[in-house]
């Protein structure tokens, strides 16, 4: 497992699950792993309150659940992908449902990636660690704005 260096900017990380247990799994998984930052919100509503106020910063990555109420997952990731100032941050869609409605839905509004959460706690945990590596360790970043 590798750690980012100590000097090494933390990563910021928003997280959109309204599942109490499911957010507590993520976050465990992704601080185990070195420096993150993790703001983590309920809903799509709350998600897009946070990523326009300027006092907060702007995210490495958006963990995002389909599944929520007031503006869901869908609602939302067709929002920022249509955002020209939040359409560059990678959107990967956590979440329990493997619809093929859902899954292609997803990617019609450019979702970076779709990961279906597995049952399985170990399994859960190595999802969203590979999310975190491949993501905030191994992928090129655009320059922040």
């Amino acid at each position: 497992m590798t750690v980012p260096p100590a000097t090494a900017r933390p990563y910021d990380v928003l997280l959109v699950e309204d599942d109490i247990a499911d957010a507590m799994l993520i976050q465990d998984a992704l601080t185990g792993r070195g420096a993150r930052n993790l703001a983590q919100v309920t809903d799509g509503v709350e998600a897009l309150e946070y990523l326009r106020e300027p006092a907060n910063p702007r995210p490495d990555l958006i963990v995002l659940d389909l599944n929520m109420p007031r503006m869901n997952g869908r609602e939302f990731l067709a929002v920022v992908k249509e955002d020209a100032d939040l359409r560059t941050i990678p959107v990967v869609v956590l979440t329990t449902s493997a619809a093929p409605d859902d899954v292609s839905g997803a990617y019609r509004h450019h979702a970076n990636a779709y990961v279906t959460k597995p049952v399985n706690l170990e399994e859960f945990e190595a999802a969203v660690r590979s999310i975190d590596t491949f993501y905030l360790d191994i992928a090129v970043k655009p320059p922040r704005p």
